[in-house]
C-alpha cells in the first residue's frame, strides 16, 4: 500500500512539474527573441533618428514587458518545486545543479533587473545611446539566464564533471567547465534560444497581420514584418542546424530517446528516418508486431543524423533493453542486475563503516566501484520501465519538425510581398500570419515534450530515476498544490492575454 501511495505521489509530482514547465515555456521563448527584436528596432531609431522606429520600438517593448513579468512569476515557482516535491533530487545533486542556477541569479537576472527599468521607463530620462545600451543589456541578460538554466538541464540529460561520493550518497562537482561546455548543454542552449527567436518573429507576424487586416498602423506593421522576417529566416536556419547537432548528441548520450523519437524497436544498419508514420498501438518491446500501421521513410537518413555515416548501426528499443552481442551492446537487464549489486554493496559499505569494520568497508567499496556506473538502474524493477512513452515522443517530434520546416516558407512569403508593397492585398496570407504564433507555440512545446518525456524514467540520465528523486509527501498534498497551480497559472495566462490584447488594440498610439 505504501509503495502504491509513493508511486501515485510521484505521478502527481511529475504532472505538477510538467504543468509548471509547460506554462513557463509559454513566456520564455517569446522573451528570448523579443528582447533582440526590440533592440534591433531601437538601433534603427538611433541610427536613422526616425521617430517611426521609436514608436515601433516602444510598442514592442511594452508587449515584452507584460510577457516578462508573468514569465518571472512562473519561473520562480518552478525552481521552488525542486525543494518541495523533489527533495531527494536536490539533496543528491544540489552541489552540481545548484551552481548554474545560482550563476543565473547572480550574473544574468541581475543584468536584466538592473537595465529593465531603464529600458521600460527611461525613454525621456536618459540619453538615446544609454537607453539603447540598456535594451541590448536586457537582451543579453535574458539569454544569459537561458544559458545557465539550460546548462543545468543539459547536465540532467548528459551528466558529466562529477563523481559519486559513497560516504554522503551525493553526486559532487569535479569539473565546472566540463558541465558548462558539455555538448548536451551547448545543444540545449543554442536550439532552445534559436527556437525562441523564431517564435518571437512569428509573434510579430501575428500582431502585424492583425493590424494590416484592420487597416491600422500599416507602415508600422510593414516595417515590423521586414525586421521580423529577416530575423526569423536566420533563426530558422540556426534552428535546423542546432536541431541536427542535438539529434547527434541524443544518439550518443540518450539512445533510448532517439529510438522512441523514431519508433525504432529493432536496430538496423543504414536505417531510414520516418518522415511520417502511424504507430501500431499493439506494439510492445520484444513482441513480433509491426511498429507501424503506415510509414514513409527517407532511406539511410537516420544513420546519417545519428552517426554521420549512411551505413552505420542505430540501436532500437529491443537492442537497448535486451542487448545485442553482435553490436557489443549490453542490455538494460544486465545493467539492472549490476545496479542492484551496487545498491547492496553501498548499503554494506555504510553498515561496515558504522560498525567500524574497515576491512569489510574496503571490500564493499571495492565491489561497489565495479558496479557504480549502473547504480541508477538498480532502482528499476523491469527493463520495460526504461522505455519512455513512445507515441507521445514520436508524434511530438514530428509536430516540431514539420511545423519548423514550414515557418521559413511563411517568413519568405511575407518578406517578398512586403518588399513588393502588396502584402495588404494578400488577405489569405495575413489570415495565415494571424495564426502563425499559435503554430509556433505548438512546435515549441512539442520540442520540450521530446526533450523531457524522451528521457523518462530518468531525473538524471542513467543515474537517478524519477521514482527515487521525489520528496516524502502524501499524494493528497501534491494533488492539492497541483490544482492550486493549475488555477493560478491559468488565471495568470488569461490575465496576460487580456492585457496583451488590450495593449495591441490600443496600438503604438497609446504609449
Amino acid at each position: 500500500m505504501v509503495e502504491h501511495l509513493n508511486l501515485s505521489m510521484v505521478h502527481w509530482a511529475r504532472a505538477q512539474f510538467a504543468l509548471t514547465a509547460m506554462y513557463h515555456w509559454l513566456f520564455v521563448p517569446l522573451t528570448l527573441g523579443l528582447t533582440f527584436l526590440c533592440a534591433f528596432f531601437e538601433t534603427l531609431y538611433v541610427k536613422t533618428n526616425n521617430e517611426e522606429w521609436k514608436r515601433i520600438a516602444k510598442f514592442w517593448i511594452t508587449l515584452f514587458g507584460i510577457n516578462f513579468a508573468i514569465g518571472v512569476a512562473t519561473g520562480i515557482i518552478l525552481e521552488f518545486e525542486f525543494g518541495t516535491n523533489w527533495s531527494n533530487y536536490s539533496w543528491m545533486v544540489g552541489d552540481i545543479f545548484g551552481a548554474p542556477l545560482a550563476a543565473e541569479g547572480i550574473f544574468a537576472f541581475f543584468i536584466e533587473a538592473t537595465f529593465f527599468a531603464v529600458m521600460f521607463f527611461g525613454w525621456d530620462r536618459v540619453s538615446k545611446k544609454f537607453h539603447l545600451f540598456s535594451t541590448w543589456m536586457v537582451a543579453l541578460g535574458a539569454n544569459l539566464s537561458a544559458l545557465w538554466i539550460l546548462v543545468a538541464n543539459g547536465w540532467m540529460q548528459h551528466p558529466v564533471g562529477m563523481a559519486f561520493n559513497p560516504n554522503s550518497a551525493r553526486f559532487e562537482m569535479k569539473d565546472f567547465w566540463a558541465i558548462l561546455l558539455s555538448p548536451a548543454a551547448i545543444d540545449r542552449f543554442t536550439h532552445a534560444t534559436s527556437s525562441g527567436f523564431l517564435l518571437s518573429s512569428l509573434f510579430i507576424i501575428t500582431v502585424s497581420s492583425w493590424f494590416l487586416l484592420r487597416k491600422r498602423n500599416q507602415e508600422m506593421a510593414k516595417k515590423s514584418i521586414i525586421v521580423a522576417c529577416i530575423f526569423g529566416l536566420l533563426a530558422s536556419g540556426f534552428v535546423a542546424f542546432t536541431g541536427d547537432e542535438s539529434a547527434y548528441s541524443v544518439a550518443h548520450y540518450q539512445p533510448m530517446k532517439l529510438a522512441a523519437m523514431e519508433g525504432l524497436y529493432h536496430g538496423e544498419k543504414g536505417v531510414g528516418l520516418v518522415a511520417f508514420g502511424i504507430l501500431n498501438d499493439q506494439k510492445e518491446p520484444d513482441n513480433d508486431k509491426d511498429p507501424f500501421l503506415f510509414e514513409v521513410k527517407i532511406p539511410g537518413l537516420l544513420s546519417v543524423l545519428a552517426n554521420r555515416s549512411p551505413g552505420s548501426f542505430v540501436p532500437g528499443i529491443d537492442d537497448l533493453l535486451y542487448g545485442n552481442p553482435s553490436e557489443n551492446l549490453v542490455g538494460y537487464n544486465q545493467r539492472i542486475a549490476d545496479g542492484k549489486l551496487a545498491i547492496t554493496d553501498l548499503a554494506a559499505y555504510k553498515k561496515a563503516q558504522k560498525n567500524g569494520d574497515k576491512t569489510a568497508a574496503q571490500a564493499a567499496l571495492a565491489s561497489f566501484n565495479q558496479h557504480r556506473d549502473n547504480l541508477g538502474y538498480g532502482y528499476l524493477t523491469s527493463v520495460e520501465q526504461a522505455v519512455p512513452p513512445v507515441p507521445l515522443v514520436f508524434y511530438s517530434f514530428r509536430t516540431m519538425v514539420i511545423l519548423g520546416t514550414l515557418f521559413p516558407i511563411l517568413f519568405l512569403l511575407f518578406l517578398i510581398y512586403t518588399y513588393k508593397d502588396t502584402i495588404a492585398e494578400k488577405k489569405w496570407l495575413l489570415r495565415l500570419g494571424f495564426l502563425a504564433v499559435f503554430f509556433g507555440y505548438f512546435a515549441s512545446e512539442a520540442g520540450w515534450i521530446v526533450t523531457e518525456v524522451g528521457r523518462q524514467p530518468w531525473a538524471i540520465q542513467d543515474m537517478l530515476p524519477v521514482s527515487v528523486a521525489h520528496s516524502n509527501l502524501t499524494t493528497g498534498t501534491v494533488q492539492t498544490t497541483f490544482f492550486m497551480f493549475l488555477i493560478l497559472f491559468t488565471t495568470l495566462l488569461i490575465a496576460e492575454i487580456r492585457i496583451m490584447l488590450k495593449q495591441i488594440k490600443i496600438g503604438p498610439e497609446g504609449e
